[in-house]
């Protein structure tokens, strides 16, 4: 196999699929990435059996071929490289070179053919979006996740189609956090259970563009997103997603509309008393037009005033910080709305078109 392509092009493509290359496996083949140069395109393939990533690389091939080389070691030695056109050129022992300007390494690869090929899925009937959207809506629920193998379900999020409206939903015991938008078309009703790492590696891939598309295959196990050039599989969660519409009301003794700024400001300021031995409650106190945020620990105290526009009930709730900050961060109008019920109760930031609701419960405080 003899491939050149330029060293930024090789770094790119490098860059995408290293994010499927695991980090402890038993099987050594996985610590590599395939270069596949057998047909007319250049393919860089990794895989490590749970999240698969291929992708095409812009270069001509001068000989055809299959390799695996150490995805570490080929990606710092590529990054290296003068900012120049790289040759790529093994022989049939799999011994390699790799040539860039005056550089030269000589690297062992292994045979291609051993290496875990990529899920076949079906191409047919996607659902399609741009993947300014996609992205958005899992930089809008992925914080809500949980970090805990606990419980398996709670890693993932769960990706809902009724007809042409979509819906992700991610909780980790403390919050739900759910997007919803509607597609340009519809489609038959599906469910899955997608892992946190796909999906954040998928944000990080997707162009951003509106005008860019993303088209999503699903079978029983499998998910596929397919865009310009690269293709993602992924193994779904297997299991029953939490029915959390009962969780979810449109009951309110208080409610309160502020500037999301102002609000993030003050609570980004309690979270200075907050530290990993000590999380702190923030604990709001709601009157007429003006909300009251205190919070103490061990390292002091904070009382901050926030202007607020209130209708209902006074209250005292009190709340972990960090997960109010988080949903405020990545709640894009300037002004929100917040309702309660009482103070055991969960408080919902929600927009009245119901493209998110974010569902934070409340902590004691004395």
């Amino acid at each position: 196999m003899k491939i050149t392509a330029a060293k930024q092009e090789l770094v790119k493509s490098l860059g995408i699929v290293l994010k499927a290359v695991p980090s402890k496996t038993t099987m050594n083949i996985l610590y590599c990435i395939l270069i596949d140069a057998t047909v007319d395109t250049i393919r860089f393939t990794a895989n490590d059996m749970e999240l698969g990533i291929e992708t095409i690389v812009e270069g001509r091939i001068e000989e055809r071929g299959l390799i695996c080389l150490d995805a570490k070691l080929l990606s710092e030695i590529i990054r290296k490289m003068p900012d120049s056109d790289v040759t790529i050129e093994t022989d049939p022992e799999y011994r390699t070179t790799i040539t860039c300007e005056n550089s030269v390494f000589h690297i062992v690869g292994k045979d291609g053919t051993e290496f875990s090929p990529l899920p076949s899925i079906d191409r047919v009937n996607p659902v399609v979006m741009n993947q300014f959207q996609l992205r958005e809506m899992i930089r809008q629920t992925i914080f809500s996740i949980s970090a805990n193998d606990a419980n398996k379900i709670m890693t993932g999020e769960n990706l809902q189609i009724h007809e042409n409206e979509l819906r992700i939903t991610a909780l980790d015991g403390h919050r739900i956090a759910i997007r919803q938008m509607m597609l340009d078309a519809s489609y038959e009703d599906c469910e899955a259970i997608i892992p946190g790492k796909t999906l954040s590696e998928i944000s990080k891939i997707v162009s951003g563009e509106i005008e860019d598309e993303v088209r999503i295959y699903f079978t029983k196990n499998q998910i596929l997103f397919e865009m310009e050039g690269t293709l993602v599989v992924s193994r779904l969660i297997d299991g029953k997603y939490f029915r959390i519409d009962q969780m979810l009301s449109n009951d309110y003794e208080t409610r309160i509309r502020v500037q999301k700024s102002t609000l993030m400001s003050a609570v980004d300021r309690a979270m200075l008393f907050t530290s990993e031995s000590d999380k702190g409650t923030l604990v709001m106190t709601i009157a007429q037009d003006t909300m009251n945020l205190s919070i103490r620990s061990a390292a002091g105290s904070m009382s901050d005033d926030v202007e607020i526009q209130s209708e209902g009930k006074e209250l005292r709730i009190g709340f972990n910080p960090k997960f109010i900050l988080d949903a405020l961060r990545v709640i894009d109008e300037e002004e929100i709305t917040i309702y309660f019920l009482n103070s055991k109760s969960p408080c919902f930031i929600r927009d009245d078109a119901g493209s998110y609701i974010y569902l934070v419960l409340p902590v004691n405080f004395v």
